[in-house]
């Protein structure tokens, strides 16, 4: 990754916590087709995954509703899954909530107010990247 490319990685990643949200192309202040092929570039590398033109994550955060919410830093996010929910918590450097359907635990100080919870992955981290959606 070279130093534009880090650049437009760290502005989107800013963006997305001043914003509550993924950005969109329009708004990283570039011209459309240089943050697009930035993108593509970002998306090659696993620093983000790209749906078409747009941000479908931007690792911990979710570009897309999901069912794994985190309440953190004043509001919701979407994260991608259960070890991404913590992410936002840690990305934002922050207290949260984290709410998946019946399930809903606590973050303080990193760290759960559950300490005998256990997060289990049915695909290996090393293959997660064959398919990133699904994983």
């Amino acid at each position: 990754m070279d130093d534009r490319d880090l650049e437009l990685r760290n502005a989107t990643y800013r963006l997305v916590a001043e914003l509550g949200r993924v950005p969109r192309v329009d708004e990283l202040g570039l011209p459309a087709d240089e943050v697009l092929a930035g993108w593509r570039r970002l998306h090659d590398e696993h620093a983000l995954v790209l749906d078409r033109d747009r941000i479908r994550m931007a690792n911990p955060f979710s570009g897309v509703p999901t069912p794994y919410r985190v309440r953190a830093d004043g509001r919701w996010w979407y994260a991608n899954c259960a070890w991404d929910a913590f992410g936002i918590c840690a990305a934002l450097d922050a207290d949260g909530r984290i709410e998946h359907r019946d399930i809903a635990v606590s973050v303080h100080d990193r760290r759960p107010g559950d300490q005998d919870l256990v997060f289990h992955c049915l695909v290996p981290a090393a293959r997660w990247w064959d398919d990133i959606v699904y994983t």
